[in-house]
């Protein structure tokens, strides 16, 4: 049986990165009950991998990214507690994307809908191709979007979240860009070397900096400024519990001193 979820991963000079992939593409790799806890399991597990430097989420075929929450099982929701249960997991994807303490980057390719832009939103970074499709269709189908679409008023600004949310209508990837919801986009066959590129980018710091900047970046989402302010001086002292600064900075000053040489 084949698994609804499939990781690989590639140890590279400057350390190892993650390939997940959800793998439904006849469904347009609509998350299930079964495969949301699946997704879960998978990411705390790798938020247990200290050789870990990135992680790189899409999904299978070319047809979509996340089409969504599987309706057939929504449609069969028969409670308030069931409805609940259900979007709790969907929340609980996106906290494990979030918990993960490296980079994680969605590979948009299709349609990313619903459930599947939450998804991508709580993803640290989003790249998209050229033939993508978003939206959060959910009032369309008597439903408010939830759980992570919090984060999409942040990304796009309020005027454009209500649009989406309000409308529930979809939007190109070069919407998405303008708006800044994705970071590039590429036509569907380069995607690939995109992503490539931005993973490259991801290893080149020191690996222990880039996990601090993404645990401090998320409490400055919760915080007020100056409470953001204090954090990123706690997060600075942190850095030099280690070695790595001093040894970076030294690295760099000798580089610079033999490019001037």
């Amino acid at each position: 049986m084949i698994s609804s979820i499939d990781v690989r991963y590639e140890d590279r000079e400057r350390g190892r990165v993650a390939f997940v992939t959800i793998n439904r593409p006849e469904k347009l790799n609509s998350l299930t009950s079964e495969a949301m806890d699946a997704f879960i399991g998978l990411f705390d597990g790798l938020a247990g991998d200290l050789h870990l430097r990135c992680a790189v989420l899409t999904g299978a075929g070319e047809r979509a990214f996340i089409g969504g929450a599987n309706i057939d099982e929504m449609a069969a929701i028969a409670s308030p507690s069931l409805a609940r249960a259900f979007i709790e997991k969907v929340h609980g994807c996106c906290q494990a994307i979030r918990d993960l303490p490296v980079p994680v980057v969605a590979s948009i390719d299709g349609y990313c809908l619903g459930a599947g832009l939450e998804i991508a939103a709580a993803c640290d970074l989003r790249i998209a191709s050229d033939r993508a499709v978003l939206g959060m269709p959910e009032v369309k189908l008597g439903l408010p979007s939830v759980v992570e679409a919090a984060l999409l008023p942040s990304l796009v600004g309020w005027g454009r979240a209500r649009w989406m949310l309000m409308t529930g209508e979809t939007f190109t990837a070069a919407d998405a860009e303008r708006w800044g919801l994705v970071e590039a986009v590429y036509p569907a066959q380069e995607l690939d070397l995109g992503v490539d590129a931005l993973v490259t980018a991801l290893l080149a710091p020191e690996p222990r900096a880039v996990r601090l900047q993404k645990a401090l970046m998320q409490r400055w989402e919760e915080l007020p400024m100056s409470g953001a302010i204090a954090a990123g001086i706690d997060a600075f002292e942190e850095t030099f519990r280690s070695d790595a600064p001093t040894r970076a900075m030294a690295d760099f000053l000798v580089a610079r001193k033999a490019a001037k040489a």
